[in-house]
C-alpha cells in the first residue's frame, strides 16, 4: 500500500543529448563533442522533483522492456518515488533525442511505451489516498483527461502543465485547479503570437475554465491567480543559469508538495520559484533538481 499522497501522470524519456559548435544543416555529418544521457520526461521530472522536494510521491506512467526503461525506473526509485504504478510495455521507453549547439537545440521525442498512458491504466485504485494529481501533455490527451477525472471523484487538486502546447478540450480544462503553463504555452491557450500584459493573460486563462493560473515567466518569476481573483507577482531568485530544460518541472513538482503541507497559492509559488532557481543551476532535467535541504537553505539565505 503506498503512503504517497501526491500521484504523477505522465512521461518518463530517456534524454539522448550531443553537444556540438553549431547544429548541423540538413543532410549534414557534424564532428560533434561531448555525449551525455539524463533521466526526463516531464512527467518523470516533476516527480523527481517532487519527491526532492519532499513529497511523497508515486509516479504512474509507461516504460519499455529495454535499458532504458530500467534506468529510468532506477532513476526515480533512488529519489523516493514509489514506482509501483509504473508498468512495462513490449517495444521501446520513451527517447528525446537532442542536438545541442551553442546557445540552439533540436530535438526529437519518440514516445514509445508512453503512448501506453491511455485511460485503461488509469485505475481508480492508484488515486486511493492522493490529494494531488500532477499531469502534462507528453501522454496521450484521453489519458490525461481520465486522470482529471479521477482527480475529481477523490477530491484531488489537479494541476495541469499544459507542454507541450496544443489545444486542450472545454471539459478538461474545466477539471483543472491550477494550470501552470510558461510564456509560449500560455500564447497558444490564448491564440497570441506572444504575451505583452502577464496579469491580463492569467486572468484571460483562468476565464478558460481552470480554478487557478499559475503563470510561468522565467526570469521574470510567476504570476498566481487563484479563486479569489486577486493576482500576486512572484519575482525570480537571482541565480547563475546554465541550464533551464526542465525548470519547469522542477516548479511543478516543488508547488504541489507545498501545497501539500498546507501553505497557500503565493507561498507554495515562492518555494517552487526558489526549487525552480536551483536546477538550472546545473545540467540535466532530473539531476538538476533541488533537495529539500537546498530549498531550505535558499530560502533562509534570502530572508537573512
Amino acid at each position: 500500500m503506498s503512503t504517497a499522497d501526491i500521484l504523477v501522470v505522465g512521461s518518463a524519456n530517456m534524454d539522448l543529448v550531443a553537444f556540438s559548435d553549431r547544429l548541423p544543416a540538413p543532410g549534414e555529418t557534424l564532428l560533434g563533442g561531448a555525449f551525455q544521457s539524463f533521466a526526463g520526461g516531464k512527467g518523470a521530472n516533476q516527480a523527481v522533483a517532487a519527491a526532492r522536494a519532499g513529497g511523497k510521491v508515486a509516479f504512474l506512467g509507461r516504460i519499455g522492456i529495454d535499458l532504458f526503461g530500467a534506468r529510468l525506473r532506477e532513476g526515480l526509485q533512488r529519489a523516493g518515488v514509489d514506482t509501483r504504478l509504473l508498468g512495462e510495455v513490449e517495444g521501446a521507453s520513451g527517447v528525446a533525442i537532442i542536438m545541442s549547439g551553442g546557445s540552439n537545440n533540436m530535438i526529437v521525442v519518440a514516445p514509445g511505451a508512453n503512448d501506453a498512458v491511455t485511460p485503461a491504466i488509469i485505475d481508480k485504485a492508484a488515486f486511493a489516498g492522493i490529494r494531488f494529481v500532477l499531469a502534462q501533455l507528453e501522454t496521450p490527451l484521453d489519458g490525461v483527461l481520465a486522470a482529471a477525472r479521477r482527480a475529481r471523484e477523490v477530491g484531488a487538486t489537479f494541476i495541469l502543465d499544459p507542454a507541450p502546447a496544443r489545444t486542450l478540450p472545454q471539459e478538461l480544462l474545466s477539471l483543472v485547479d491550477w494550470l501552470t503553463p510558461n510564456e509560449s504555452e500560455a500564447a497558444g491557450l490564448l491564440g497570441l503570437p506572444v504575451l505583452d500584459d502577464p496579469i491580463a493573460a492569467a486572468r484571460r486563462l483562468k476565464a478558460l475554465g481552470s480554478r487557478g493560473v499559475v503563470l510561468k515567466l522565467g526570469g521574470q518569476g510567476v504570476v498566481v491567480l487563484g479563486t479569489d481573483g486577486t493576482p500576486v507577482a512572484i519575482p525570480a531568485r537571482t541565480v547563475a543559469a546554465i541550464d533551464t530544460t526542465a525548470a519547469g518541472d522542477a516548479f511543478n513538482g516543488a508547488f504541489a508538495v507545498a501545497l501539500s503541507e498546507g501553505l497557500s497559492a503565493p507561498e507554495a509559488a515562492r518555494f517552487a520559484v526558489t526549487a525552480a532557481a536551483i536546477s538550472v543551476t546545473r545540467h540535466g532535467a532530473q539531476p538538476a533538481m533541488a533537495s529539500r535541504a537546498e530549498i531550505d537553505a535558499m530560502t533562509a539565505q534570502n530572508q537573512g
